[in-house]
């Protein structure tokens, strides 16, 4: 990294995304959001980061892993935070989140895009992204099939149930 590039990346890794005085912080609400605990959405926030940067110094395009779109989409509404401070002030640059228009050329675009931010990412942190943040590029495009919902509304069972209940009755043996 040059001079540039080591002040941007300490500046984007320092930033504080959301209000610090938040009773929810950006951290626990990304957590809460997915499921995860806070220790998994910190490492994916600075995985997010790591995100912004490569566009910022690389130019892209880009494609993120699902969890960091996630931090993404998230920190996108956050409006005033993600526009004027993060993008105007600290990158001085606006990053636009383009959604796929759907269709096999769209996957095909998306996939090569996702092979090609690998790529870069190990290439200029000289090190894989971690694959529970970065999966491979099968992982990543083979769980499409989701929904929000309330747990309130539902009960969830996991389809692996099977497997689970298999496992308990060889132990019963």
């Amino acid at each position: 990294m040059n001079e540039h590039e080591k002040e941007l990346w300490e500046n984007i890794r320092s930033y504080q995304i959301g209000a610090a005085q938040s009773a929810l912080s950006f951290s626990d609400r990304l957590a809460r959001e997915n499921n995860w605990s806070l220790k998994y959405a910190l490492r994916v926030i600075f995985e997010y980061k790591k995100f912004i940067f490569l566009i910022c110094v690389d130019k892209g395009p880009f494609t993120p892993s699902d969890e960091v779109d996630q931090a993404w989409h998230l920190h996108l509404l956050y409006t005033e935070d993600y526009w004027e401070d993060f993008c105007g002030e600290l990158l001085q640059t606006k990053i636009h989140h383009g959604p796929t228009k759907g269709g096999q050329s769209e996957r095909v675009k998306y996939t090569d895009l996702y092979e090609q931010t690998l790529k870069r990412y190990e290439s200029f942190f000289g090190e894989k992204p971690p694959s529970d943040i970065w999966p491979s590029t099968e992982i990543r495009f083979s769980k499409v099939n989701f929904i929000r919902v309330l747990k309130e509304d539902y009960f969830f069972i996991p389809k692996k149930l099977k497997t689970i209940l298999s496992s308990w009755k060889n132990l019963k043996k």
